[in-house]
């Protein structure tokens, strides 16, 4: 698989700038050089037709675009890419499958998909999640000990995150200790990179739990649910409408974990001393 057009790697396009800022503090006025995010548009092509531009970090691309098409229900599995043509100075992605996929229009017409959440979104959301988030069926328990060990693993893999202030991080986690960590400026895209990640080393979900550093949205609850993953933590809270997807899916969520605590909203039966 071909990854990229001349020899700069699909992960080495940088995920950060600088710049020069005016800063105030403590009643002066000073300029100081800063870290900022970037924003990298990216144009996917399946089989020379357009299905969708996103805004990411740009690093880990090949992982993003697999997790997505795996997460729009584009692609089953990793084997049914023939090739993936990343131009990194146009911002194109040409990918080509092994047998012609029948993509409904109706549903994978050209769109936006923004860094954050909102209605760009919202138009293929309700069905192409019907048909793809699935029941966890994986029964995996997770001790208090290790839910605080692997927020702080996330944390140690947030340099991005701490220079920047600006990108969400999700990291692949299994009895606290970390296996894979991923930022991007969209947290759906931090979590399709680990998705493409699972897939391109065949990993099952198996024993797998996703520490995330923003709230636990009906987006990222779909998103693991996706995966294949029974649990999910956040130093943030959920929304209702996550909760009432994780209880439907089976999936374990704990949010607020902070310090020496943290709260279990849905199946506390895979967090060890719960009280159910």
């Amino acid at each position: 698989m071909r990854p990229v057009d001349g020899a700069r790697s699909v992960r080495d396009l940088p995920g950060r700038t600088a710049a020069n800022i005016w800063r105030y503090e403590a009643g002066k006025m000073s300029v100081i050089r800063d870290e900022i995010a970037t924003e990298y548009a990216l144009t996917i092509l399946v089989n020379d037709r357009e299905l969708a531009t996103m805004v990411c970090t740009p690093d880990h691309m090949d992982e993003l675009i697999l997790g997505f098409l795996a997460s729009e229900g584009v692609i089953r599995n990793y084997g049914q890419i023939e090739s993936m043509d990343i131009s990194t100075y146009r911002g194109v992605v040409r990918v080509k499958t092994k047998h012609d996929l029948n993509i409904n229009q109706d549903f994978y017409n050209k769109r936006y998909i923004g860094s954050c959440c909102g209605k760009s979104r919202q138009s293929f959301y309700f069905f192409n999640d019907a048909q793809t988030a699935k029941f966890v069926e994986d029964e995996t328990k997770i001790s208090p000990a290790e839910i605080f060990q692997s927020m702080d693993a996330m944390d140690a893999e947030a340099c991005l995150f701490h220079a920047t202030g600006g990108v969400h991080i999700a990291c692949l986690c299994q009895a606290g200790k970390q296996q894979a960590a991923r930022l991007d400026i969209g947290r759906h895209n931090a979590l399709d990179k680990l998705y493409g990640y699972m897939m391109m080393g065949d990993r099952t979900p198996s024993g797998l739990a996703v520490a995330f550093s923003g709230r636990i949205s009906s987006e990222v609850l779909l998103k693991v649910a996706k995966m294949g993953i029974g649990i999910v933590l956040s130093r943030s809270a959920p929304t209702a409408l996550a909760l009432q997807m994780a209880e439907e899916l089976n999936i374990t969520t704990v949010g607020f974990v902070r310090n020496t605590s943290f709260n279990v909203y849905t199946h506390s039966w895979r967090v060890e001393q719960s009280c159910s």
